[in-house]
């Protein structure tokens, strides 16, 4: 038998490792379209009904109670929930917000939460849904702010990340002013 037919046995191998991941990679993407275009697109996936994570408790090596996080939300669902009472709150600094800031939103700067929180909760009801958002999607502060809300009490809170840029981008009202 003539090895130049048949080839070295590390080719044959390599071959068939490269037939099996394209195969794997063509699978993969079929099924998985959607998650791939909305990540290309700048949009969040779809997230569980429940978003939780067990704290570890550093004093004994029990997990704490189970926190709960905020879920993002997308601009086309925000009109349907301000009109079912959702209230926007501002993550950015109060002369972010002074400057511009959504249409409807109340300021709850998230580098000043622990000195104005109180005052927020007399103010927004625990019931009311709350919709944190901040300087677009790379900016956490609305996510962290939305857990710190959540633990102060807030039965439902969301997170916005296009925020602000996005908005604007849409065409969508700013205001000025407090």
């Amino acid at each position: 038998m003539n090895n130049a037919a048949i080839g070295s046995p590390l080719q044959r191998i390599f071959l068939e490792a490269l037939v099996l991941c394209v195969f794997a990679a063509v699978v993969g993407i079929s099924l998985n379209y959607q998650l791939i275009f909305n990540a290309f697109s700048g949009k969040t996936v779809a997230v569980p009904t429940v978003a939780v994570v067990a704290v570890p408790d550093v004093a004994s090596d029990n997990a704490a109670p189970i926190a709960p996080l905020p879920f993002p939300v997308e601009l086309d669902e925000l009109e349907s929930l301000l009109a079912a009472g959702a209230v926007l709150v501002d993550a950015r600094s109060a002369s972010a917000y002074r400057q511009e800031h959504l249409s409807g939103a109340v300021s709850l700067p998230f580098a000043e939460v622990e000195s104005k929180l109180d005052n927020f909760k007399q103010q927004v009801d625990l019931k009311r849904t709350l919709i944190a958002y901040c300087s677009g999607y790379g900016c956490p502060d609305s996510f962290d702010l939305g857990v710190i809300l959540l633990q102060a009490g807030y039965a439902e809170v969301l997170v916005y990340e296009g925020g602000e840029p996005e908005w604007r981008a849409a065409g969508l009202p700013l205001v000025g002013g407090d």
